[in-house]
């Protein structure tokens, strides 16, 4: 048995490796262009998912862009852009792309002189070549060259903006939430980009909405249902105990202490964001963090294996673990919905989620396999030597054959 504990090891060792490769991935310098266009710097905007990729050459003053965002639908416009006077949209001079109802794309320069624009078309206050756009997976991308040649600077104040179309036409973007703090600084020289005037409170909250997730992701919607997996299958090995035990509550533990932690910075964020209410999300949280914190508690009076009450235990333990399991999945895809992240993130977690599925089910057959041939061979040896069939008789017969009466 000692090979198939290393083998159920090593597929755990797997799904921890591929775990921490996708949390730990970057979000926008590992990106690939379909084009193979390459830029020197690249930017994760704090709003709107959007991402900026440049190359600024000092030489010729030029600012080789890629404006990506994503999550997007063909029913909405793009625009991002340089303001050479202020912060804010007033002054904008932008890029602006969307998908045509005959499925090509539009892209053109558009200068933003106030709030009342209807973004049309017009030559900016600098020059702008090799200008396209395209859009493909729910990603939309304007590519541009821009000439900073009179006096721009290597500091300027950026924005990027996105709102609904009404035929061919954009309409005024929303003026509440992200779309009013999507403006912010962009140093050239340095690739350093940073949030101007409110944006701030807002690039801060944006990082504890990822920490939120990632840490909610790690605990309810991966260690859990490892735990469960170490607890259901290894036990099933002599080998394995009690290693399977310390395994199985380290796991859990650990996960509930993580979860905590997201739990309590998602009430810290809800308390923040009076005017935002996710309310499924954030009642399945509460619900999750109760029921877990009953199920540690649980460990307390946890009654020894022989015990009468022991098998009302197993139940309670039982059904409150996968119970845990569900409404942790559940709420990590709300928890998606809410951010609206890349796609690759959730998908990284789906495919988490369907390799951890998929142990479990091969671990489900094979201990069914170990146990049906466990349980045949403990009737073989009782048949051989509980009863005497064949053994313990006299020439064969059974022991109770020479006896008359009732048995």
């Amino acid at each position: 048995m000692g090979l198939d504990v290393k083998m159920v090891y090593v597929c755990c060792t797997m799904v921890l490796t591929t775990m921490f490769l996708s949390t730990y991935a970057q979000t926008c310098s590992n990106y690939a262009f379909a084009n193979n266009a390459v830029f020197s710097s690249c930017n994760d905007l704090p709003v709107l998912n959007s991402f900026l990729h440049y190359t600024y050459d000092p030489s010729s003053q030029t600012l080789a862009i890629a404006y990506r965002h994503t999550n997007f639908d063909s029913s909405k416009w793009v625009a991002w852009g340089i303001n050479p006077t202020s912060q804010g949209m007033a002054g904008t001079q932008a890029l602006v792309a969307f998908q045509q109802s005959d499925g090509s794309m539009k892209v053109y320069t558009s200068p933003i002189t106030g709030y009342a624009t209807q973004l049309a078309e017009g030559d900016l206050s600098f020059p702008v070549s090799d200008l396209s756009a395209t859009f493909s997976n729910n990603e939309i991308v304007i590519f541009a060259t821009l000439g900073l040649q009179n006096g721009t600077g290597a500091t300027m104040n950026q924005v990027w903006q996105e709102g609904q179309l009404s035929g061919n036409a954009p309409t005024a973007h929303a003026a509440s939430g992200d779309n009013i703090r999507s403006m912010g600084t962009l140093n050239v020289l340095s690739g350093q980009s940073g949030s101007a005037g409110g944006a701030s409170g807002t690039s801060s909250k944006t990082t504890k909405r990822n920490i939120h997730g990632v840490l909610n992701a790690i605990s309810w919607g991966i260690m859990m249902p490892l735990g469960a997996i170490i607890a259901r299958y290894l036990r099933v090995f002599p080998s394995a105990d009690p290693a399977w035990f310390y395994l199985h509550v380290t796991c859990q533990t650990s996960a509930y202490v993580i979860g905590v932690s997201g739990w309590a910075t998602g009430i810290r964020l809800g308390s923040q964001s009076p005017g935002i209410q996710f309310t499924a999300h954030r009642v399945i949280g509460i619900i999750l963090f109760c029921v877990a914190t009953l199920q540690v508690i649980a460990l307390l009076v946890r009654p020894k294996k022989e015990h009468k009450h022991r098998i009302f235990w197993n139940i309670y333990h039982h059904s409150l673990g996968y119970s845990i399991i569900i409404l942790g999945i559940i709420n990590i895809f709300k928890g998606f919905d809410i951010l609206n992240p890349e796609k690759k993130w959730e998908r990284a977690y789906t495919g988490i989620i369907i390799i951890l599925a998929i142990v479990a089910a091969i671990l489900e057959a094979y201990t069914w396999l170990v146990v049906l041939k466990r349980k045949k061979a403990a009737n073989a040896e009782k048949m051989a030597n509980g009863n005497g069939y064949a053994n313990n008789g006299t020439n064969g017969h059974y022991p109770y054959s020479g006896m008359t009466g009732r048995v």
